[in-house]
């Protein structure tokens, strides 16, 4: 579908090649201009929500980041650097890293719930030992998992924590299948060293 948006009076298409349309108007965002925040989100935030709701699935949570992103994007606007790429990639680049955290926050909250539902079946055991021990095997995964690049850390949270097959992440994240199974493997096979796991 072509997306005509007009920019400084004039009508252009979106697909013009080498235009980056929505980079002008992050530009004239990142100066307190609340016509151009306005046709940017227009312009995206669809495809913006599709992102999210792809990484969430949940409709009310993606709603919720949705409007964290473009906060974001109101308030960060001046970060956008023209020469190191498009404005459309840096703008699902924050939804995509959102959706993430969001993923994380609710998987760790769904730790949290397991925890205190084993805790108040009120079993007799040394609940302080299981305490410890759960929070030191979580911060043991936490920093296996912030010892690994970026792209393997992203590959396994989307595949562990978002549910997602090796080629939906391969779409999601605009890499070559390959390369996302080389990731996983490199991430899962760096995460087992780093936790001392020998088997």
């Amino acid at each position: 579908m072509l997306v005509h948006v007009v920019i400084d009076g004039a009508d252009v298409r979106e697909d013009e090649p080498h235009a980056d349309h929505v980079g002008d108007l992050l530009q004239r965002v990142a100066q307190g201009d609340r016509e151009a925040f306005t046709r940017l989100y227009d312009m995206l935030s669809s495809r913006v929500f599709g992102l999210i709701l792809r990484v969430l699935v949940d409709r009310s949570q993606s709603e919720e980041v949705l409007q964290e992103v473009f906060l974001e994007i109101w308030q960060s606007a001046s970060r956008f650097a023209p020469n190191k790429g498009q404005g459309r990639t840096w703008v699902l680049t924050i939804a995509h890293r959102r959706a993430v955290d969001r993923v994380r926050s609710s998987q760790s909250s769904a730790d949290r719930d397991i925890r205190v539902g084993y805790r108040d079946l009120g079993v007799a055991h040394d609940t302080v030992a299981e305490h410890v021990e759960l929070r030191l095997e979580a911060e043991k995964v936490n920093r296996a998992l912030d010892a690994l690049p970026v792209p393997q850390r992203e590959a396994l949270t989307l595949a562990y924590f978002g549910g997602y097959s090796q080629s939906e992440i391969a779409a999601l994240v605009g890499a070559p299948l390959g390369t996302i199974k080389t990731r996983m493997r490199d991430g899962l096979s760096r995460l087992r060293m780093e936790m001392g796991v020998t088997t």
